[in-house]
Order: structure tokens, then sequence, then C-alpha cells
């Protein structure tokens, strides 16, 4: 079974399609995808509870 990916990056990857950006391609050794976690975390932070927050931020991915 194919395991989900932690909200955090979903949400990086979201924000990648939606500016036609590829999300896999690299760069600075790192999926573009990465580039676009300041972003996620900014919606994120505003949508959710400060309890939410901390939970998802633990679940990763690393920065």
């Amino acid at each position: 079974m194919k395991k989900t990916k932690p909200p955090r990056e979903r949400a990086a990857r979201a924000l990648c399609s939606h500016f036609g950006v590829p999300e896999n391609i690299v760069r600075d050794k790192k999926p573009m995808w990465t580039q676009y976690l300041d972003m996620a975390d900014a919606a994120l932070q505003a949508a959710l509870s400060p309890e939410e927050w901390e939970r998802v931020k633990a679940e990763g991915p690393e920065e």
C-alpha cells in the first residue's frame, strides 16, 4: 500500500502544480516542491488551529 505524503508536502506540491512548475525537478539538490514549503506552511498555519499546526509540522518533511 502506498504511504500518504505528509500534509505539508502535499500542499507544497499543490502549489508547484498551481504555478505550473514540475514538482520533482531538482534545484539545489532538492526536489522543486521543497522550494514551496514556506508558502505551504503559511497557508496551513493560517487555516489550522495552533494545535493542529504543531501536529502537521511534526509529521514532516524536514526542511
